[in-house]
């Protein structure tokens, strides 16, 4: 049981992806939970979600600080990076923001792992950082290479990188979007009738994340495989399921930076991609890291052109299920 008895530090932890993290690792018996963000009221509200649990220590705090991260870092055996900020208008409206927290902050996160001697550091990324078309992907494709390259700078440390697609029900998500639509307005805004993307229950999410955490050597990005579907299909779904008539679906054109299919693996990095198991891919890295080449020599390549969002999609029976099993549906 690997994080028994040991010391976690969740970036970002008061986010959906946090809950569940803390949540998960709970079970584990670790010996302390540090929740690191900026958000006050959400660490409140948190606080008391889990019952003031005295496991949990909660600190105010911003990845771009290095000090403040430093600090927070002091005797932890493990760090779950999650801190981003990670809507893409956002991002394409403030890029110089998203550069402050998502690449230099990361690296923030690197030195202050370095310098506190942490086990391991697991950087939760997106399939937008595959071959990116907006900020947001970009800044997070430039967190990937630094947490790879993170491990030529000491021994000590493994650095690893996970990428997912959208999960159900994250904050702002597509979900809690259409069902306030469905509700308040009667219709729902749908971006492109052709949109697809890659779904998964947050539940499953963080079961892949430990996954990863615990086989990996350091310097790979874990790619989850992940069911993908068409965002009207989705709609329809949640339509059915409200019971409500006559409800419209409204075509709004694709916003800036946005992609008609997302893709978890580009054509440039299935060339280094290997078939992990049937739950990933793992891509390796292009730049020496000791001990990844033997640690992956029997395994064999993925042959893949790309991994993309618009192939193998699931029927509308298969979506209900998947909403149900992540309790959006009644």
């Amino acid at each position: 049981m690997m994080f028994k008895n040991k010391t976690i530090l969740v970036t970002g932890g008061t986010g959906s992806w946090g809950y569940e993290l803390v949540r998960q690792l709970l079970k584990y018996q670790p010996k302390e939970i540090r929740i690191f963000s900026r958000n006050e009221s959400n660490q409140f509200t948190m606080k008391q979600d889990f019952d003031n649990n005295p496991l949990l220590h909660f600190l105010i705090g911003d990845i771009k600080e290095r000090d403040e991260i430093v600090n927070a870092c002091q005797g932890v055996d493990y760090i779950f990076h999650l801190a981003a900020l990670k809507h893409v208008p956002v991002c394409e409206n403030q890029p110089i923001e998203a550069l402050k927290t998502n690449v230099h902050g990361t690296q923030n996160v690197i030195d202050a792992a370095i310098l506190n001697n942490v086990s391991t550091v697991v950087y939760i990324s997106t399939d937008k950082a595959s071959n990116p078309s907006n900020f947001y992907g970009l800044s997070k494709a430039m967190g990937e290479r630094l947490i790879i390259h993170a491990n030529t700078l000491t021994t000590k440390t493994r650095f690893v990188c996970i990428r997912g697609g959208n999960v159900l029900g994250t904050n702002g998500s597509v979900i809690h979007v259409f069902k306030k639509q469905i509700e308040q307005k009667g219709k729902i805004g749908i971006t492109d009738p052709e949109m697809t993307r890659f779904f998964l229950t947050i539940e499953d999410a963080i079961k892949l994340v430990f996954k990863a955490t615990v086989e990996s050597v350091g310097g790979e990005i874990f790619v989850m495989k992940m069911p993908a579907c068409r965002i009207v299909d989705l709609a329809a779904v949640l339509i059915e399921d409200s019971g409500k008539q006559n409800i419209e679906m409204e075509v709004l054109g694709v916003r800036p930076g946005e992609k008609i299919h997302e893709i978890l693996l580009s054509e440039y990095e299935s060339a280094t991609t290997i078939a992990y198991d049937n739950q990933y891919y793992v891509i390796l890295p292009l730049i020496h890291i000791d001990g990844i080449k033997e640690a992956y020599a029997n395994f064999k390549p993925a042959n893949l052109y790309n991994y993309n969002s618009s192939k193998e999609l699931m029927s509308k029976a298969e979506i209900k299920q998947m909403l149900k099993r992540g309790g959006f549906l009644s």
